[in-house]
Order: C-alpha cells, then sequence, then structure tokens
C-alpha cells in the first residue's frame, strides 16, 4: 500500500509540474537549472525565502505602528481613545447581540415602551453600541501609514530597477531569448519583496480592521500570490515588473488620501483622492490595456507562440482587467461627487461602520436623532470609510 501511495504521489507531483503545461515546447526543467553561480533563472524553490521574509514584515509592521505611525498620529490630533461608551443595559444588549444590530420602527417603538425611553434615546443606544465595536481613527491611521510607507518604497524601488532594465524602453525585450533569460539580484529581490508582502496581507487580515469586503479581498490576496508565483516560476518575470510597478503607482496615493482624510485635513483628502482616480485611470485603463494586454497577448504571441501555461497567464491577466473596469466606475462615481459637492462620498466597502456614524455619536450627544438618519451609511459626508481593494 504505501508503494501504491508513493506511486500516486509521484504522478500527481508529476503532473503538477508537467513540463508540457508550464514551458514552450522544447524547454524542459533541467534547460532552467541555470550556471550554478549567481541567482541563475527562477527557480520553484525560491518561493521558499519567502515565508520568513513575510513574517520579518509583518513584525516590523508592528514596530512601525507603535513607535511611528502612532506617533505621527498623535502629532496629527488624532486622539488615543475608543469610540464612545453605549450605556449599559441588558435588554438592548441581549437584542443587539441575538436579534439586530438595525432595528426597524417597529421593534424600535416596542423597545422603547419597554423601557420606558423616547425612540430616540433607544435609537441613539444602537448607533453608541454599533460604533462601540468600529475600530478607533487611531487604529486605521496606523494601518494606512504602513501601507502608505511600504507601497512607495516599493514604488520607488521599482521605477529606479527599471529605468536602467532595457525591456521598461522596449517591452518586446520580455520575451527576447524566452525563457533562457537570467536572473539579476534586482529583480530578485524586487519580486520576493513584492511577493512577501502579499503573503503578510495574508497573515494580517485576519488581525487588521474587519472590512465588509472581507472575503473578497482574501480572495483578491491569494489571487495576487497566484499571479506572482506564477509568472516568477515560469520566469515571466521582466513583464511581471512591469504589471507590478504600474499597479503600485496609484496605491500609495489613495493610503495618502485615508491618512488625510483620518487626520481631517479634507481638502487635501479631496485632492489627493482626485489625483488617485485620475493615475489609476490612465495606469488601469490606459498603459495596462494597451502596453502589457498588447505585449503577453499579441507580441508574445509572434515571439514565442501560444503554450498551454501562455493561455493561463493572460487569462488571469484579462481578469484582472475587467477588475480594473469595475473599480474604475466605482473610483470614478466617488471622484465626481468629490468634485461637484466638495467631498469624497463614503465608499461601500468601507469598514464595519461608517464613519458618517461616528460623527452623529455627537450629535446624539447634544441633540435628538432624527429617525430617518439611523444608519449614516446612506449619506454622502466628508470621509472615505475604508479602502476599495484593500490593496491590489
Amino acid at each position: 500500500m504505501a508503494t501504491s501511495a508513493a506511486g500516486a504521489l509521484g504522478l500527481l507531483w508529476g503532473w503538477l509540474w508537467s513540463e508540457r503545461f508550464w514551458l514552450p515546447q522544447n524547454v524542459s526543467w533541467a534547460d532552467l537549472e541555470g550556471p550554478s553561480d549567481g541567482y541563475g533563472y527562477p527557480r520553484a524553490q525560491h518561493i521558499l525565502s519567502v515565508f520568513p521574509l513575510a513574517a520579518g514584515i509583518f513584525s516590523v509592521r508592528l514596530l512601525f505602528e507603535r513607535f511611528i505611525a502612532k506617533t505621527c498620529a498623535l502629532h496629527v490630533g488624532i486622539e488615543d481613545s475608543g469610540p464612545y461608551q453605549a450605556q449599559p443595559n441588558a435588554i438592548l444588549e441581549k437584542v443587539f447581540i441575538s436579534i439586530t444590530k438595525y432595528p426597524d420602527k417597529k421593534r424600535l417603538e416596542g423597545l422603547s415602551k419597554q423601557l420606558d425611553w423616547d425612540v430616540r434615546k433607544v435609537q441613539c443606544w444602537f448607533r453608541h453600541r454599533r460604533n462601540q465595536d468600529k475600530p478607533p481613527t487611531l487604529t486605521k491611521f496606523c494601518e494606512s501609514m504602513w501601507r502608505f510607507t511600504f507601497y512607495i518604497c516599493i514604488f520607488c524601488y521599482g521605477i529606479r530597477f527599471l529605468w536602467s532594465s532595457p525591456w521598461f524602453w522596449d517591452i518586446q525585450q520580455c520575451w527576447h531569448s524566452y525563457p533562457f533569460q537570467p536572473l539579476s539580484s534586482g529583480l530578485y529581490y524586487y519580486y520576493i519583496m513584492e511577493l512577501a508582502f502579499y503573503w503578510s496581507l495574508m497573515f494580517s487580515q485576519f488581525t487588521d480592521i474587519k472590512r465588509k469586503d472581507f472575503l473578497i479581498m482574501f480572495v483578491h490576496h491569494l489571487a495576487t500570490i497566484g499571479l506572482i508565483t506564477f509568472s516568477y516560476i515560469t520566469n515571466m518575470v521582466r513583464v511581471g515588473t512591469l504589471i507590478m510597478c504600474l499597479h503600485d503607482a496609484s496605491d500609495f496615493l489613495l493610503e495618502a488620501a485615508k491618512l488625510a482624510n483620518y487626520a481631517k485635513f479634507q481638502r487635501l483628502c479631496d485632492t489627493l483622492f482626485v489625483i488617485f482616480s485620475a493615475v489609476f485611470m490612465v495606469t488601469r485603463l490606459g498603459l495596462y490595456p494597451f502596453w502589457i494586454l498588447n505585449t503577453t497577448l499579441f507580441e508574445s504571441w509572434e515571439m514565442i507562440g501560444p503554450y498551454s501555461s501562455w493561455w493561463l497567464f493572460n487569462g488571469l491577466l484579462l481578469i484582472l482587467q475587467v477588475l480594473h473596469v469595475i473599480w474604475s466606475y466605482l473610483i470614478a462615481r466617488i471622484a465626481f461627487k468629490a468634485l461637484i459637492r466638495g467631498k469624497v462620498s463614503k465608499d461601500d466597502r468601507s469598514d464595519v461602520e461608517s464613519s458618517s456614524e461616528e460623527e452623529d455619536v455627537t450629535t446624539c450627544t447634544k441633540s435628538p436623532c432624527d429617525s430617518s438618519s439611523s444608519n449614516g451609511a446612506n449619506r454622502v459626508n466628508g470621509h472615505m470609510g475604508g479602502s476599495y481593494w484593500a490593496e491590489e
């Protein structure tokens, strides 16, 4: 039985690493073993170095947020305090935990009679209680500052590296002599660092601020890791560096806009968001399809010809383009509102609670709450509640 199990595993392993699927015709894995010195060609075992590096990045992040980002947050006036605490009430707490966090008009009236409270007071209690579970602005600021710092550093490194790379100026160089393109140290570090960062996001997603799009972002991170890993193993790293740099170009601008929002620099927030929107449109709807997809679909077809994994690679890139179109529509809608109304509207993929509810807490403590505003998520306010995709 042990022999048959070993044989089955051997067949499975051979199927997973089939040269006929992964590599162009007449190319084998042995051909890509490369020279014994230096980095040679990309190898699957290089990916193993990502995991300790990802753990290291996560540790650096914890230290950065505690000692650097927190200090900056306090410096710009963000208080180190949690949300307003709801008045303890066993009956309302039981309804909140077991039944609903957003009671309708009929339930509000019933609770009002049961407690001999005004309906507005019950309504405000539920709003306070929802915000009690909402992470403080300080936590969100620190998280965004870490992402901003990494994104701008990796983007600057990518531009500096690509500036001296021949395929940046002549994209057809991505396919010359493919797949026999030696791996330089700069390219190796760029790829491994990007991959390790996305693995660290996978780890931290379970401890970060909980957002409504948790599952979507989990799948997104998984797909990103798969695409980066796939392009590395098949030595499509030249075009991969262009794709990564193109996506990094707008990410740090979004995080900068969020930082300005948390610090209540509204005009700066709106300006940065509009700039981010413009850069996003240019890179994702302009450069990506007409520069990247043009070379992966057409120029590579002419120079190396299609093969099994080539179809998979381009299929994933086309799916990514569909996502770009969807995201661009959502961003354009918010940017348009920012220009027309002078404020950045709430994003539908925000944190667990909208920032407008945080403002309504103060309103409830000073004046009666209007019954039509029990959920501030439907109103336009001066905040971007969270991120669109958190990171792509």
